[in-house]
């Protein structure tokens, strides 16, 4: 009886969870056609698609200037919003698994704090937009190779039960050093030069043209973790039951501070510090889906695509033409959003 209700559960859990995907699946689809749509530039949806293609249209009005916009300008931008929520989500999933706590999200370990760091440092040199992201990535690997080395003794020597609050203690205290870093080169930074700094520290998909960095970061992590989501289930009911089932606790938990580190890397590197995102979206799908990983890392990844995309259309429209960044409209949207989760968890 118990092994039949346990199955029928699964099947049910099962079903639930395909639904939520076909419905994430619709409203992406329906948030990226908007998004290549509509602007300071209103683009009919037929021709819209026909410009995906390079199809040629011949209104009369010379060069096809509808098709340019979408195929140079909104299309990337889409694209990129969905790499960039899909992946701080997917960050978001992993860090509240490796710390076992439901509030963790990806900016809490510092990874955001050294990308930003050594992203104004290049924009107050006058760095191209190459050397931009070079840099921001390269501080936030520094940042990683920073709170991994300090925790490190954690993670080598035998003591895996005390990693999660070691990783949290830690990365705290580099992100505050950071945030004190940025500061700095604030006050120093030209007036000219402010409204940049403040665009990229706030969230900004204006300048990412080229979204293919964020879409294979997203690939590549998916890839990495979506083979050991079971363990991950394991790993969150305590390190002696994984133990005994021989999963690998601290080679897994290892494993996901990297891929989870890496994807808000890529995420801060095309589109400056996006916040809310992968707090919000794996707290809201773990209250509708459970706790099961391997339904919720790929519903979290794909839910946090949208929710960007959204974002950033609502960014550029709102008081179009001129754009808000999008670090803004997610979070003027997520406190409330996270509020009403957690009264609607206490009752």
């Amino acid at each position: 009886m118990n092994l039949s209700a346990s199955r029928a559960h699964a099947v049910m859990t099962a079903r639930r969870a395909a639904l939520v995907w076909i419905v994430l699946a619709l409203a992406a689809l329906v948030v990226f056609t908007a998004a290549l749509m509509l602007g300071s530039v209103p683009v009919p949806p037929a021709r819209a698609l026909l410009a995906l293609v390079h199809w040629p249209t011949h209104d009369g009005a010379g060069p096809d200037l509808a098709g340019e916009i979408v195929r140079t300008l909104r299309l990337p931008r889409a694209l990129a919003g969905f790499g960039c929520g899909a992946l701080l989500a997917l960050a978001g999933a992993l860090l509240q698994v490796l710390l076992r706590n439901p509030l963790a999200e990806p900016y809490v370990l510092g990874v955001s704090g050294g990308a930003a760091a050594f992203a104004v440092a290049a924009l107050l040199a006058g760095g191209a937009w190459w050397l931009v992201d070079l840099a921001s990535f390269g501080g936030a690997v520094l940042s990683v190779a920073l709170v991994l080395g300090l925790a490190r003794r954690e993670f080598w020597r035998g003591e895996p039960q005390e990693a999660s609050p070691r990783l949290l203690l830690t990365g705290v205290v580099v992100a505050t050093g950071w945030g004190a870093l940025i500061t700095l080169l604030i006050a120093l930074a030209p007036d000219d030069r402010l409204r940049g700094i403040v665009f990229w520290l706030t969230g900004d998909l204006n300048g990412a043209a080229n979204p293919s960095w964020a879409l294979a970061a997203l690939v590549l992590a998916l890839a990495v973790c979506l083979p050991v989501a079971p363990q991950l289930n394991v790993l969150l009911r305590g390190d002696a039951l994984a133990a005994s089932l021989g999963v690998p606790a601290t080679r897994l938990r290892l494993r996901i501070y990297l891929v989870a580190s890496l994807a808000a890397a890529a995420s801060v590197t095309t589109a400056g510090t996006i916040g809310f995102v992968g707090l919000v979206v794996p707290h809201a799908l773990r209250l509708v889906l459970g706790n099961d990983q391997r339904m919720l890392v790929p519903a979290s990844a794909l839910a946090g695509g949208v929710a960007v995309m959204s974002a950033d259309l609502a960014a550029r429209t709102v008081i179009a033409p001129a754009q808000l960044p999008v670090g803004v409209v997610t979070a003027l949207v997520g406190v409330p959003v996270f509020l009403w989760m957690l009264g609607s968890v206490r009752r």
